[in-house]
């Protein structure tokens, strides 16, 4: 019954588009929808907004698949401030769409965000290439690493087609080999991919760690936090030979961990539009690298010979 009160609040316009407001209660989130809602500052300056001007753009839904009321495919974020601001109508549109065609709008929609985490896109990338292999376009080409050969009967029609990874590549503006780092991410343990999250850890980095074995990833954690560091690119490439071929343990990983790496070593960094006024104009970095380095030994030199001129007339 409820279900039926609230069909009947939405209306369908004379293009055919169903929309309306229902009440929040009816909104479900997507399943394993990848783009998290952070209750920070900006959702609380949109739920303020909404205070003050409602919702200006309806939330794109289906009818929920999995019961009553409707799955949200664009406006989780809305929803989550309407629930902050207590709004408890939120008008919507319901469109008809199948689960790889919702999977593709809910990821187009969020990949327009700003400051999208490393996590997000991985999963985002992953969902929506699972969903266009399913919509049946070249299932054999998906996901190839190499160059891949076709039957005999489709060389005719090969130059029409572009691969699943291919065309998201196009779509999104990334690379088809960045796009299967990303996807790489997905592999890693919640605890080391939130550290990828927060830029604890690298991203080149956490690429090579995601071949290590779920196990491993939770020891490495652990040794990570009783060394208070992270691996460098050669060592997470190291620990992810070492898995490969079944040698990577936790006495390992505390080896490889204990070699010095260049960003534990001590640095002093000067803002380079602080020293540009007292450099020739062109100097290239390097450049003034150089400089500095000579200057400084210079002075170190000078102050050698002032500190052994005064101790021989402190002598004398």
């Amino acid at each position: 019954m409820e279900e039926n009160k609230n069909i009947s609040s939405l209306r369908t316009d004379k293009h055919g588009v169903i929309k309306g407001k229902v009440k929040i209660v009816e909104l479900h989130d997507f399943k394993g929808h990848p783009f998290k809602v952070e209750h920070d500052r900006e959702l609380f300056k949109l739920s303020k907004s909404i205070e003050e001007n409602g919702v200006l753009v309806p939330l794109i839904t289906r009818k929920n698949p999995n019961g009553c009321g409707y799955e949200i495919i664009s406006g989780h974020r809305r929803k989550a401030a309407c629930e902050w601001a207590g709004i408890t109508e939120i008008p919507i549109v319901v469109m008809e769409l199948t689960d790889a065609e919702a999977v593709i709008t809910m990821v187009d929609s969020n990949l327009q965000r700003e400051n999208i985490k490393p996590s997000e896109k991985a999963f985002a990338y992953k969902m929506k290439l699972e969903a266009m292999k399913s919509q049946g376009k070249r299932n054999d080409l998906f996901m190839s690493q190499v160059g891949t050969k076709l039957k005999k009967d489709e060389l005719e029609d090969s130059s029409l087609i572009l691969r699943s990874d291919e065309r998201l590549a196009k779509e999104v503006g990334e690379s088809r080999n960045q796009i299967a780092r990303y996807i790489r991410l997905t592999n890693l343990i919640p605890k080391m991919l939130d550290m990828v999250d927060e830029g604890k850890i690298a991203f080149t980095i956490a690429v090579e760690l995601s071949y290590l074995t779920e196990e491993q990833q939770y020891e490495l954690f652990e040794v990570m936090n009783m060394e208070q560091c992270t691996p460098s690119l050669s060592q997470a490439n190291r620990m992810k030979r070492m898995s490969q071929s079944g040698e990577l343990d936790m006495d390992e990983m505390f080896l490889i961990l204990e070699q010095e790496k260049p960003n534990q070593r001590e640095q002093i960094k000067i803002r380079a539009d602080k020293l540009d006024a007292y450099f020739p104009e062109g100097y290239t970095p390097k450049q003034k690298t150089d400089l500095i380095e000579k200057l400084l030994k210079e002075w170190h030199e000078n102050q050698i010979t002032q500190s052994n001129e005064k101790t021989r007339r402190t002598r004398r």
